[in-house]
Parts: structure tokens; C-alpha cells; sequence
């Protein structure tokens, strides 16, 4: 998601665990139904036909555990190509499920119906699944929870309960319109009229106070909060006033947790937190609130969601009478400014593996392939005899990666490298920028943008340096990236140009972070490493 999630890789895999008598039971094979069909739904006071997963919005949760098989079948009864992603699943050996459509399959058309079968494999945590395809991810959407095999404990206090929280966007116009004036005009797209929670808005807009996700709490009780950031391209900060929390795992992998008011959290990122309720009835509710963290030059929805935080009332408050509750003060928390890059940064270096016995951090030491990627905005020419309204108003924006902007086969990728169709791609991209320059220093005057439908191929098992390097080219702005069917870690980030020479020194080899998606600072990079082993992904 940069403006949208890089299409990176894919995969599948079908095992059976065995355990000791008494430890765990073999996995099962869960089936779900999904069904693409319109619903209408209003928020903000307007109503319109969206396009849903069994007319839910946000979409139905799936559930599963470590080891278990996965067979959801997507039948589409709408108009538009649709398929869907399964986000931060490993997919080992089973690229044909992993969902983004023209890589790894076709779309599934008006009145077909596709299978997805993956198996979830060293995987427990908060993971989501959302369309993949054009802007059908915005109200196309749910979660993906996936518990520890039977038996065997989280790495922190059992929680009371578990609750998904997915922050997601809402537009009054249909979005496929927008996304579609945008390709066609070169123009950054319109932006979102409110974000979500659960798919509610929440008190802060106009119209939504009933329209509003409320959490309610006992007293002392902890609480796991599953955090999934659905928006489209915006970094979300987060906090619930008067509450600290405990981050615990990221993109579905354990981490050394540490205490916060605040977080961040990036689009295709998860986040899980422990919330321990205060010990007794505190007269007060309290906000729960996100707003965006933006760095770029180009418009954005600045506005705050909100959630209620709402404890158990006591004997003396009738639980039939809200009367009481609706007296007590609302507390709202302080977030960070929208550009509070420093607090961004920060936060996200405090992320670290538990690089443990029973949760070690298999942090590839040797690297046999490097690559160093520059990430950021460019521009293609108007067409003749068309009216533009990119830089200049005579230009389209275009995102790239080493000046190239990818071109969308009409053949999946995964497709034509199966059957051996020739043509459809080109495996030539190149592994550092062609056309090197200061690229957090003064702009380049040309913004142009190469085209093309290049892949990276790359050996079996080989382990893999890949640096990003964010560009001042038409503004420098936080980059989110996510890699498709790995995870990898990230051993390192830095302000300014990447120098290999002096920042390789300081690279985390112990204990990084492992995640399926990161933010490329503004205005600097990040360096991740991961292991090739997922052959078609």
C-alpha cells in the first residue's frame, strides 16, 4: 500500500502436526463461505450500495490456529472482478491462494467462484484479509485471528477477552469512481469523509454519534485488543485516554513487549495490545481515538475517529438506565501532531523480537543477494489530446521503485511463469536505482517515471538484503510497504541517504523486529532481510 500495498510475492502449504499425548490435538480444516455481494449501508447520514463479503461491513472474521487448514470459497454476485488476500499469511507453497489479482491469479468474475486453500504454518496472532483488486479493499475487509495449537500458552497473562479492532475508512462517493477519476486525470484521489472503527465513525462526525464502536470493560479485567489498520494509506496514530498499553505481537509474530499511551500503526500492519482496566468503577468514559500521521505534500483525511471506552457500571447504577453513564465525563486522549515523524520513529525502534528458545528470531547473518530500492512519487506524461491535472496540471503522478512504475499484466504473473507464457513479464528489474542522484537532498527537475512489467527472480533459499530509500522526488513521505508471503525483519532505519559503509555497521542481527510490512521513514530508509524460501510467492 505506498498508495497501494506492493505486490510482492505469494504461496501455499498442506501439513499435519503431530504432538505428544496430552499436548495438542492434529489441525482441522476450517471451511468458509465467502459471498461478494452489494449491501446497502449508512454512515455520516448517507446511504449508499457498497460492496460486501455476506453482506457484512466490516467483513466476517475468520478464525483458526497455528497448523490449521484453511478452504474458503469466494462466489462473486456483484458486477466487478473481485479476489481476496489473505495479509501476513506465509502461504508456503501455495501462491495460487494468496489473492492479488493479475500476480498470483485472474480475478474472479461476475457469477464465478474461486477456492482459496492455504494452510497456516508458525503462524499465531492478528492477521486480515482484504480485496485485492482496484479500491474494492475499502469496504471489502475483516479479520483473521489466529490462536496458539491447542494447548499451548500465550507468552504473556492470559486475557479476559480478546476484541478486533480494525480501523478502516468510509467514503460518501463510490470509490471505485473516485480511483478510477484518479488514473484517469493523473491527480491524487479524493480522500476518505471519515475513519472507522468496526466500521463506525464515531461521535467526532457529524451524524454518527449512535454510530459509534463501544468497548466495554470490568474493572481490573485484561483486556487483548487484535489493532488491524484496513485503511487504504493512512498511518494511523492511536490511544485511549487515561490507559496505558502493552504491545505484545506484531503482523502476527511475538515481541518483547513494552508499555505506551500512544502507537502507530501502519496500513496492512497489526497490532496486539493488552489493556489492563483500572481496578475499580471510575466515574468517567473514556475516548478511544485515531488520527492519521502524514507526511507527504498531497491532501489527506484529517479528521479523528473515536471509540468509547466504557467500564462496568456497579450495582447502584441500574444496568436497564443509561442515564448515569451519559452524566459522567468523557476524557479524550492527546494524540502527536499529524507530522510528528520523531515520535513515529521512535516508537517503531522500540519494536524487538523476544529472539527466544521457543520464539527465536532466525535473522539470516550472511546475505547472499542485496538489492537498494528507491521509493517515492513521479510523474508520466499527459496523454495527447487529454487533460491532466498532475504536477503542472500537463502530468500524472506515478509511484516507483528505482524510477520504474509497474504496469499491471492482463495475465498473472504467477500464471504465465507456471505455463511458461513468454511476454507477460520481463525479469529485469533493476537491483539499485539507474539514475542515482541525492535523493533526500534537493529534487531531481526531471520527475518522469520508466514503465514496465519487471520482476526481481531470485534463487531458492537465498538469503536477501533489501534497503529502501524514501526520495524527496515531489515531496518526501513515509512509504508503507508489504512484502507478499514472507516475513522478514527489519534490521535497520535511518534519516537522510542510506551509506552502506557506515550503516551496515549498526544493523540489528540479535533481536529486530519481523514483520510483513513497514513504513519507509520520510525523508530516510529502512534495510530488512528475509530468506527466499517460498518457491512461487
Amino acid at each position: 500500500m505506498g498508495a497501494s500495498l506492493l505486490p510482492s510475492s505469494l504461496a501455499i502449504l498442506c501439513v499435519w502436526f503431530l504432538f505428544p499425548a496430552g499436548l495438542a490435538v492434529a489441525s482441522i480444516t476450517r471451511h468458509y463461505k465467502f459471498d461478494i455481494k452489494m449491501q446497502n449501508v449508512t454512515r455520516l447520514c448517507h446511504t449508499k450500495s457498497i460492496i460486501t463479503v455476506n453482506g457484512q461491513f466490516p467483513g466476517p472474521r475468520i478464525v483458526a490456529r497455528e497448523g490449521d487448514r484453511l478452504i474458503i470459497k469466494v462466489v462473486n454476485h456483484v458486477p466487478n472482478n473481485i479476489s481476496i488476500h489473505w495479509h501476513g499469511i506465509r502461504q508456503l507453497l501455495s501462491g495460487w491462494a494468496d489473492g492479488p489479482a493479475y500476480i498470483t491469479q485472474c480475478p474472479i468474475q461476475t457469477g464465478q467462484s474461486y477456492v482459496y486453500n492455504f494452510t497456516i504454518s508458525g503462524q499465531r496472532g492478528t492477521l486480515f484479509w482484504h480485496a485485492h483488486i482496484s479500491w474494492l479493499r475499502a469496504t471489502v475487509y475483516g479479520p483473521l485471528v489466529i490462536f496458539p495449537k491447542r494447548g499451548v500458552p500465550y507468552p504473556f497473562p492470559k486475557p479476559y477477552k480478546e476484541v478486533p479492532i480494525i480501523f478502516g475508512e468510509w467514503f460518501n462517493a463510490d470509490t471505485e469512481a473516485i480511483i478510477n477519476q484518479s488514473l484517469q486525470t493523473g491527480a491524487g484521489p479524493n480522500v476518505s469523509d471519515a475513519y472507522t472503527i468496526n466500521g463506525l465513525p464515531g461521535p467526532l462526525y457529524n451524524c454518527s454519534a449512535k454510530d459509534t464502536f463501544k468497548l466495554k470493560v470490568k474493572p481490573g479485567k485484561t483486556y487483548l485488543l487484535r489493532l488491524i489498520n484496513a485503511a487504504l494509506n493512512d498511518e494511523l496514530f492511536f490511544s485511549i485516554a487515561n490507559h496505558s498499553v502493552t504491545v505484545v505481537d506484531v503482523d502476527a509474530i511475538y515481541i518483547k513487549s513494552f508499555q505506551t499511551d500512544i502507537l502507530l500503526i501502519t496500513p496492512g500492519q497489526t497490532t496486539n495490545i493488552l489493556l489492563k482496566a483500572k481496578p475499580s468503577y471510575p466515574n468517567a468514559t473514556f475516548l478511544m481515538s485515531a488520527r492519521p500521521y502524514a507526511t507527504g505534500q498531497g491532501t489527506f483525511d484529517n479528521s479523528t475517529v473515536a471509540g468509547i471506552l466504557e467500564y462496568e457500571a456497579p450495582a447502584k447504577f441500574p444496568r436497564s438506565s443509561t442515564v448515569s453513564i451519559k452524566k459522567l465525563p468523557l476524557m479524550k486522549p492527546t494524540l502527536p501532531a499529524l507530522n510528528d515523524t520523531a515520535f513515529a520513529f521512535n516508537y517503531t525502534t522500540r519494536l524487538r523480537s523476544l529472539a527466544n528458545a521457543q520464539f527465536p528470531a532466525n535473522v539470516p547473518q550472511t546475505v547472499n543477494k542485496r538489492f537498494f530500492f528507491t521509493v517515492g512519487l513521479g510523474t508520466n506524461p499527459c496523454p495527447k489530446n487529454q487533460t491532466c491535472q498532475g504536477p503542472n496540471n500537463s502530468t500524472k503522478f506515478a509511484a516507483s521503485v528505482n524510477n520504474f512504475s509497474f504496469i499491471l499484466p492482463s495475465t498473472a504473473l504467477l500464471q504465465a511463469h507456471f505455463f511458461g507464457q513468454n511476454g507477460v513479464y520481463t525479469t529485469d528489474f533493476p537491483s539499485t536505482p539507474l539514475i542515482k542522484f541525492n535523493y533526500t537532498g534537493t529534487p531531481p527537475n526531471n520527475t518522469s517515471v520508466m514503465n514496465g512489467t519487471k520482476v526481481v527472480v531470485l534463487p531458492f533459499n537465498a538469503s536477501v538484503e533489501l534497503v529502501m530509500q524514501d526520495t524527496s522526488t515531489l515531496g518526501a513521505e513515509s512509504h508503507p510497504l508489504h512484502l507478499h508471503g514472507f516475513n522478514f525483519f527489519v534490521i535497520g532505519q535511518g534519516f537522510g541517504n542510506y551509506d552502506p559503509s557506515k550503516d551496515r555497521k549498526n544493523f540489528n542481527l540479535i533481536d529486530p523486529v519481523e514483520r510483513n510490512t513497514v513504513g519507509v521513514p520520510s525523508g530516510g530508509w529502512v534495510a530488512i532481510r528475509f530468506r527466499a524460501d517460498n518457491p512461487g510467492d
